[in-house]
């Protein structure tokens, strides 16, 4: 039975996966009701009318099952449908049940204050720290806050904390290496759309911060290096053209280990030739947020962006998300385009939300996929991709589900041995069945095979700047980054290195016969073959241990161009004799183009454990 309850959620999916681009929505017309119904419960609601031909804008469950006029959504058009019905009862001319938000077989006040609360609209206070996309575009649609008043608390914060010193012994954040002139513009923008037309999508004034190696027009596309400040890039990459036509805000440019080439996010960008700055996590400031991303990471946690946008080629958008309590998703490769985004080695190379909620990490993955013909992988996503991430994030998502381990990715750190002992008890209360696996042979072949980084970066890093570099910028290859001087020092070496490796070199490992190619299809093949074996929906395994990296796990993911979705499952307790306090997380892997699946699992699995903490020491 639990089976086919798993299954027929699966064809119910597979019905609603017929949309290949981001959504484009605009919110229903929704009607005014009398005051005496609804006023004291939602505060007035204010409504803007739009063309009958809008269609409302997708969101998660919670916000949709209760809908009685059929737009997917929660308006003051179904309060005056239930105003219409209060008194009714099982039996009565007119009965609809669909009313009866309690389920008792009366429509009642209750049932009108149960179908009010899932409007997306809240008139009470605003607080910018920990506000999810729900929350703003609920104090947005309300008039309490505007997006241009969101904008700037940003920018506020991001110009009190972000290169200060706020613990002893710590180093500052050093987490954004510029903010857009032009980002209050496009929040005044957003802000006038909404009064026209109401919220056209989750995404419409939330400002969003993009690693460093994403092209923005606006802003200039460092990759962290300081031999590339003046790379003002002509086109956005498609995945920033996704969230602008999404109405997101572009606020600033995270900052990134230089070239994406480690884990500790040292970059040269803004600096003196030789001279470079770390990124430090909010949690504890003389540690490192993780890379490549973690700027991004930091960023996010501390709560100087809405959501940001990470790269992840070895565990890039995980590491740092597991470092500082995010949820980050590594998207099958081919679900979003890589064009527009400096590459470190496309065998590999994806880009992906890192949030402080799935919430809002699935909100942002809608507005980023696509096909796209100057990234020909993302074809292989035709008819793989729903309406919207949303529409799984169910708490009871996990119900029915088989979720599988390999013991040997718990390592063995006293706090993620904890934590997994809690989150395997976690998952089990959510109603899935947790499978040990045993270890196949093969299995310690698909952590071991290497990164591209080595063997592809000279080939992937050329084609870029071809195809996008401002012909302003000097440093047009590795030998030309190193005649500049301006580079991470540490990085001389590496540089070297990849400067010597040929085009055969190249076509050997990452051309169509090349090991690496060949291994990466055979890698997915065996994994995916091991989740239809055992009969199993996900995988599972902690990201990284406390400021650590825990084994090979993030291979997992890039060496078989499966999804992960990493999710917080806890802190370090003082009793671990680890890092006090340190965050870790809980990783989700699953078949391609299942990031729907990854995340409703992830959304009830937090939903169970709601793990992530504030950073204290950023308000």
């Amino acid at each position: 039975m639990m089976r086919e309850q798993k299954n027929t959620r699966s064809r119910t999916r597979e019905e609603r996966k017929t949309m290949t681009s981001a959504r484009r929505c605009a919110v229903a017309a929704v009607v005014a009701v009398p005051a005496i119904l609804v006023g004291a419960l939602t505060g007035g609601i204010a409504t803007a009318a739009t063309s009958d031909e809008a269609s409302a804008p997708i969101l998660m469950p919670y916000y949709t099952e209760l809908d009685l006029t059929g737009d997917e959504q929660v308006t003051t058009a179904d309060l005056e449908r239930i105003g219409e019905l209060l008194g009714t009862a099982s039996g009565d001319a007119g009965w609809d049940g669909a009313a009866d938000a309690d389920g008792d077989g009366v429509i009642t006040v209750a049932d009108l204050a149960e179908i009010s609360s899932r409007i997306v609209y809240d008139d009470g206070p605003f607080e910018l720290v920990e506000a999810s996309v729900i929350d703003m575009q609920a104090a947005m649609n309300a008039g309490v806050t505007t997006s241009v008043e969101i904008t700037q608390a940003y920018f506020d914060r991001i110009a009190e904390y972000d290169r200060a010193v706020v613990e002893q012994g710590g180093r500052a954040l050093n987490s954004i290496i510029a903010v857009n002139d032009t980002a209050l513009e496009a929040a005044a923008a957003a802000d006038a759309q909404r009064a026209e037309s109401g919220m056209s999508g989750m995404l419409l004034g939330v400002p969003v911060a993009v690693k460093d190696n994403y092209d923005t027009v606006d802003m200039p596309t460092t990759a962290g290096c300081g031999c590339w400040e003046d790379n003002w890039t002509a086109e956005d990459a498609t995945m920033v053209s996704g969230l602008r036509s999404d109405g997101a805000v572009m606020l600033a440019k995270a900052s990134m280990d230089e070239f994406a080439f480690g884990f500790v996010s040292e970059f040269s960008a803004g600096q003196e030739a030789g001279e470079s700055l770390l990124v430090a996590s909010p949690y504890a400031t003389d540690r490192t947020a993780g890379g490549s991303s973690g700027g991004t990471g930091a960023a996010i946690a501390a709560n100087l962006a809405g959501i940001g946008f990470g790269t992840d080629t070895g565990g890039s958008i995980r590491v740092p998300s597991s470092y500082n309590q995010l949820v980050g998703v590594r998207p099958t490769i081919g679900l979003a385009s890589r064009d527009g985004i400096v590459p470190l080695a496309l065998s590999q190379d994806t880009g992906g939300p890192m949030g402080r909620s799935v919430v809002d990490a699935a909100a942002a993955l809608d507005a980023v996929v696509g096909i796209d013909e100057a990234d020909p992988v993302t074809s292989a996503q035709q008819g793989q991709v729903p309406r919207s991430y949303t529409e799984e994030l169910d708490a009871g998502a996990l119900e029915g589900s088989r979720v599988g381990f390999v013991p040997s990715m718990l390592g063995d750190s006293p706090t993620t041995l904890r934590l997994w002992e809690e989150a395997k008890q976690s998952l089990e209360e959510r109603g899935a069945t947790v499978v040990e696996i045993d270890e196949p042979e093969w299995f310690a072949d698909v952590l071991g095979e290497g990164s591209g980084s080595t063997n592809e970066f000279r080939h992937d890093l050329d084609a870029y700047i071809d195809a996008h570099l401002d012909s302003d910028v000097e440093a047009r290859s590795l030998e030309q980054v190193l005649e500049s001087g301006k580079y991470v020092p540490s990085r001389q070496r590496t540089y070297e290195q990849r400067a010597q490796i040929t085009e055969q070199q190249y076509l050997d490992w990452a051309g169509p016969e090349g090991t690496h190619t060949q291994a990466l299809a055979e890698f997915k093949v065996s994994v995916t073959g091991l989740l239809d074996d055992l009969d199993l929906d996900t995988m599972v395994y902690p990201s990284t241990d406390p400021y650590a990296p825990l084994g090979r796990n993030m291979r997992l993911s890039p060496n078989t161009g499966m999804p992960a979705v990493t999710v917080p499952m806890g802190q370090a307790a003082e009793a671990d004799g680890t890092i006090t306090g340190a965050g870790v997380n809980l990783e989700f892997l699953g078949r391609d183009f299942a990031e729907a699946d990854l995340l409703g699992y992830a959304y009830a699995f937090e939903q169970e454990v709601g793990a992530r903490t504030s950073p204290e020491l950023y308000g």
